[in-house]
């Protein structure tokens, strides 16, 4: 890591740092004022959040000191972790138990060692290709015909978007953008800050002013006005922070606007899987934010597209 790079680092965690303290602060003065001491739902929630993010920075914090190998690692547990959770939800039976033990002792990962030798020409296909198409192959070797395209289409989707999809994120360590070496970390720190920063500002304004829900069948909690305000609050956020990027202002704000919108699609998706499973959350991972797929619903749907919004267009 570069001198730049790091002090651009301590800065942003400084920030986030600072952030955190004000909103620790603040939970704990309506804990006192409002709710005098007793249970309350939303200060409860708020103050829930707040712990967990606590935790979640000092986890990522760890792992960008550890440099290319610590991020790798961290979101190679994110994301078997994650499948964890996605497989406990899905329908399977014993036919499935082969494609499930390769799926996760061996795709998971083979992509991550992919990503750590920066073999983009095979990680970028792996999963999608040859993943998709052993998985079936497999299962079919099981004999067990009963719901089997549903059986198989579900293994397959779990590890597109608990693996593939995530292991976008580590894989921004492998750009190589002209005179941005040695920088690579804030380019996930970028992409963290403002998809988590437009979750948490989507629920505030929709705390403060929410009124018209936009799927309310989906995800009751999310309107038009926390929509409208988070979104547009987090892209002058990431416009703000294009001092950490490649990026000119408007671009980091055309970047983050992307996230944003991929973000909150990539939430109503996977907030329809778990009602069609008729559950609330993926786990109970994280106090406060539920499970692993609850906190990363909507990075899952972004760091693709900025994975390879960047390759496209800032790598030679």
């Amino acid at each position: 890591m570069t001198v730049a790079s790091l002090q651009a680092t301590w800065m942003l965690f400084g920030g986030v740092a600072a952030v955190l303290i004000l909103a620790s602060a603040v939970g704990a003065l309506l804990k006192w004022r409002v709710a005098q001491g007793r249970p309350h739902s939303v200060i409860d929630n708020l103050n829930a959040r707040v712990n967990a993010w606590w935790v979640m920075v000092a986890v990522i914090g760890l792992a960008f000191a550890l440099g290319k190998g610590g991020v790798i690692v961290l979101f190679y547990l994110i994301s078997f972790y994650a499948l964890r959770e996605f497989m406990s939800l899905a329908y399977t039976r014993r036919g499935d138990h082969l494609a499930i033990a390769v799926a996760f002792f061996v795709a998971l990962p083979v992509q991550y060692f992919l990503i750590w030798i920066e073999w983009y020409g095979l990680y970028a296909i792996f999963i999608p290709v040859y993943a998709f198409l052993v998985l079936p192959i497999l299962a079919a070797v099981g004999g067990d015909t009963k719901r089997f395209l549903e059986r198989t289409s579900k293994v397959q989707w779990g590890l597109m978007v608990c693996v593939f999809c995530i292991s976008h994120v580590p894989a921004l360590l492998t750009l190589q953008i002209p005179g941005f070496e040695g920088r690579n970390l804030l380019l996930i720190a970028f992409l963290v800050i403002v998809v988590q920063g437009s979750d948490v500002l989507q629920y505030v304004w929709g705390k403060l002013f929410g009124r018209r829900k936009v799927a309310p069948e989906l995800s009751p909690s999310k309107t038009w006005e926390g929509l409208v305000g988070g979104i547009a609050s987090a892209t002058a956020l990431g416009a703000a922070l294009y001092w950490a990027t490649p990026f000119e202002p408007w671009q980091a704000a055309l970047m983050a606007l992307t996230l944003c919108v991929m973000g909150f699609f990539g939430g109503l998706v996977m907030s329809a899987i778990k009602r069609d499973r008729g559950v609330k959350d993926w786990g109970t991972l994280i106090e406060g934010h539920g499970g692993m797929l609850d906190r990363l619903d909507s990075v899952i749907f972004a760091a693709p597209i900025y994975f390879h919004a960047l390759r496209f267009w800032w790598t030679p």
